[in-house]
């Protein structure tokens, strides 16, 4: 076949387009900083970037969830330390009252003052709220999970959070199981209207009975304190090893995506190199015609 100049010309300038491309396509990497682009890039990489993006948004997911649930059982440690300190202040009242002996009608009436006083900042702790939502109400819309005569507002529904798959931890406490079932009378609330009745009254036998009701109601604050911070715990772990994951998944990412930039730089003075070479080449290999004489 016979070589004709049309023919060296066009294969010519196809090379030096070809180098072109590839110095262009280079110069890309460099200034997006990522090897794939578009999946023809790499459709294999871009396949695993994308499985790989996909197990990063379900672990960010994860772990904001686990960061939510550790707000709202560290509202509750809070809440139900601070209900177990108030009782355990209404105890020391009642252990006073007994003492009818040293107790006058005016400091009785005192006492009975303050166990009243401590009945509010209970019924506070019963309605501690996180983002709005009581932390003992379960789904109720309503901002309080009691009333203020300490009747419960709230709900049986559980609130839970999924930190993982398959993985979901309750995040909240029902009132009822801490305070007692106000539908029978056998809530904390009545019991502290009645202790402050019965100091108004200096009924001994009664404050008797109060002191035994107030140890079984902190024994299941004590209770619930304990399931919370199990449950706080766990959910913290679950969180840290989210965020390992992320960690490991994104740097999985980063070396499928990500261009190696020294090796992409010397690539690149390599096929500038190259390129001007070839330049230099054309410019001998081609040469003039009668044509372009003419012009």
């Amino acid at each position: 076949m016979r070589i004709t100049q049309r023919m060296t010309a066009a294969r010519t300038l196809a090379g030096l387009e070809s180098n072109q491309n590839a110095l262009t396509r280079l110069q890309q990497e460099v200034s997006s900083g990522k090897v794939i682009t578009r999946p023809s890039d790499d459709p294999a990489g871009t396949v695993s970037a994308l499985q790989l993006r996909g197990e990063i948004s379900r672990q960010e997911q994860w772990a904001r969830n686990a960061t939510d649930g550790i707000g709202w059982l560290g509202t509750l440690d809070t809440a139900l330390t601070s209900a177990n300190s108030t009782l355990r202040r209404v105890r020391d009242l009642v252990v006073q009252g007994l003492s009818s002996g040293s107790n006058s009608t005016q400091s009785l009436q005192a006492l009975a003052t303050e166990v009243t006083s401590l009945r509010q900042t209970l019924l506070g702790d019963a309605n501690t709220n996180y983002l709005g939502r009581p932390v003992f109400g379960g789904a109720t819309a309503s901002a309080t999970a009691y009333s203020t005569a300490g009747v419960f507002q709230g709900d049986s529904v559980a609130v839970s959070r999924t930190v993982g798959a398959g993985n979901s931890v309750r995040v909240d406490v029902n009132g009822r199981d801490v305070f007692g079932d106000d539908s029978t009378g056998n809530d904390v609330f009545t019991l502290l209207t009645n202790i402050a009745a019965n100091l108004s009254s200096g009924n001994t036998a009664a404050l008797a009975s109060n002191l035994t009701s107030i140890d079984a109601r902190s024994s299941t604050i004590v209770t619930k304190l304990a399931d919370v911070g199990a449950r706080f715990s766990r959910v913290e772990q679950v969180r840290q090893n989210s965020d390992s994951k992320q960690l490991d998944l994104k740097s999985s990412l980063s070396g499928i995506e990500d261009v190696d930039l020294p090796k992409t730089l010397m690539n690149i003075s390599l096929q500038q190199a190259a390129y001007q070479a070839a330049l230099k080449s054309t410019a001998s290999i081609v040469q003039p015609s009668l044509v372009d004489f003419l012009r």
